[in-house]
Parts: structure tokens; sequence; C-alpha cells
């Protein structure tokens, strides 16, 4: 019960600014539900920031909208989405996919060294670009035991990144004259977070979004043979391991393949597809205005100049990488 009184005003604070974000976007689609979300919080972050800061009233709700929503929103959207189509999807997309990756691999191995980065920073920064955000970051942090303070940078390059991907990818799709599933492939083997993916296909259209989380959860799946990479090698070096590799797993890839696979039994009527759909889409709304209430330059100053220099080359490599392997591969 003190637990549900912590959270609650952050909670109705994230929904009432998810539904009226749902009914302006609706009224304004060229600007988009999640845009809309995302700057209604970072407008009632910096009006009220002691109120949704670590001790106000509405953080912990906040913190636990952040943190738990996205991946109820993900499990909805498996229910709409049958196995057999995204297995389809992993085929359909695999050059990209896997290309993609490569090539953001290894261009921050070159790009870190240029840099002089910091070995842990760079790894914190590279995975959480080419792989899976903080999802990534959170998974590499528990095998290589990184400092705090280099954690805390990696996630702030994330972060802003995410936000210009929402703000910029949409608008470029357009004027690339990309088709839904294109969009949707390029922001989910070039957006390094599933927020951010989630919510530039929403803007973009509900075909492109469908699209976008099949691959974006696919390339998730990524994490696995990542985080048993950085193991060999801290076994290598002669570094005892403590924690088992399933704990370095998000939940919420493993839940969506399960609600997928539910959907693929058809144990899911057709008529629930609308409203789960719409549900979903509220939901990352309330993420998002979540999100935008912790927006400040402060994540800019964490960050400082290099690991954001890093983290934008790479992100900058990955898109050009994924448009260009697109149109070699006819998807365009």
């Amino acid at each position: 019960m003190t637990s549900l009184r912590r959270n609650l005003p952050g909670i109705l604070l994230a929904a009432v600014v998810a539904t009226a974000a749902t009914i302006l976007g609706n009224a304004l689609p060229m600007v988009g539900v999640p845009v809309i979300a995302l700057l209604g919080g970072a407008a009632i972050g910096a009006l009220a920031r002691r109120s949704v800061e670590e001790a106000g009233i509405f953080a912990p709700g906040l913190a636990l909208t952040r943190k738990r929503l996205l991946g109820a929103a993900i499990v909805l959207l498996g229910l709409g989405l049958p196995f057999g189509s995204v297995l389809t999807v992993g085929r359909q997309t695999a050059v990209v996919l896997i290309g993609t990756i490569v090539v953001g691999a290894v261009a921050a191995v070159i790009i870190g060294r240029m840099l002089a980065l910091e070995q842990e920073s760079a790894i914190l920064v590279a995975v959480g670009t080419t792989i899976c955000g903080a999802s990534a970051i959170a998974a590499a942090t528990a095998v290589i035991k990184p400092d705090k303070d280099r954690v805390a940078y990696a996630l702030g390059t994330i972060f802003v990144f995410n936000v210009v991907a929402v703000l910029v990818y949409p608008p470029l799709g357009h004027l690339f004259g990309l088709s839904q599933e294109a969009f949707g492939l390029w922001a989910g083997t070039a957006i390094n977070d599933t927020s951010s993916v989630l919510a530039a296909g929403v803007i973009f259209g509900p075909a492109a979004a469908h699209f976008a989380v099949i691959v974006k959860l696919v390339r998730s799946l990524m994490i696995v043979p990542m985080c048993l990479g950085l193991q060999l090698a801290r076994r290598k070096a002669g570094e005892t391991m403590k924690t088992p590799l399933w704990r370095t797993f998000p939940l919420f890839v493993a839940l969506f393949l399960i609600a997928s696979l539910i959907a693929g039994l058809g144990a899911v009527p057709a008529s629930w597809s609308a409203p789960l759909g719409h549900l979903s889409a509220w939901l990352i709304a309330a993420v998002l205005a979540a999100i935008g209430t912790a927006l400040t330059w402060q994540h800019v100053r964490i960050a400082g100049p290099r690991p954001l220099l890093f983290g934008g080359a790479i992100a900058l490599i990955l898109a050009v990488t994924s448009l260009a392997l697109q149109t070699t591969t006819g998807w365009r």
C-alpha cells in the first residue's frame, strides 16, 4: 500500500500526459503522439524540476513508468505479431541487420582508438548504439562491472541520440521516400533504444511501427552473443565471472517472443488486434512522457564531448550503412 501511494502520483502524471498527447497527436498527425508526449514531459520537467527529480513527489512513479511500461507495451505488440511473422522478418532482414551490426562494431573499434576513449566507456557506448540502447548497456554492465561514472556517460550519450532520432528520423524517412517497411527496417537497425524505435515508427506510420519493433527485437537478441563475447574476453584475461548469462538478458524480449508464440497459435482473437495496438501506443506515450520529464542539458554535460562524438559518429555510420544495405538488397 505504501509503495502504491509513492508511485501513484508519477504514474498518474505520465497517464495524463499520454492521454493528452494521444488526443493532440490524433488531431496533429504530422507531429505525432510520441513527439508530443516527449515534449509534454520535458515541459513539465522544466516547470516542476524539483517535483520530478529523485526526491520529488512524482519521481518514484515516473521511474517505475520508464522501467516497466515499455516492456508491457512490447508484450502487447507481441500478441499482435504471430511468431511466424517474426521469423520471416528475421530472415528477410538478416543481411541489413547483421551487416549494420558488423559495420558498427568495426567502426566502434577504429573510432574509439582514434578518440583515445577509455575501453570501458567505448564498450558501453558501442553496445548501446549498435545493439539495444540502455538494455545492452545494462547487460554489458552486469558482465564487465565498469565504474558508475562511465555507465552514466554511456547512458547520457544514448539518451541524447534517442531524442534526436525520434525527432529527425521520421521527416528524413519521408524526404527519402521510404516505404513503411523500409522505414521500419531503417529505424529498427539504426536507432539504438527500443522506445525510440517504437516512437519513430509510430510517427511514420502503424505499419512502420510494427515492422520496426520486430526488427529491433530480433536485433536485441544479439545481446546474448555480445554478453558471451565479453565474458569470454574477461575469462581469457583471467577474471572471474559472477553474473550468470541469463541475468544479463532483457526480460521483455523473452516475454515478447512468448506473446508472439501465443499469437501464432491463434489464441488471440482478431478483434483484439486494434484495441491491443491502441493500448500499446498509449503505454509508449506514457513511457516517453516519463522520459521527457528527465530531459535536461545535464545529460549532455554528463556525457562530455568525446563520448558524444563517439556515439554520434557510430549512430551516423549505422544510419548510412542501413540505408546503403537496403538499397543494395532492394528494400527501398
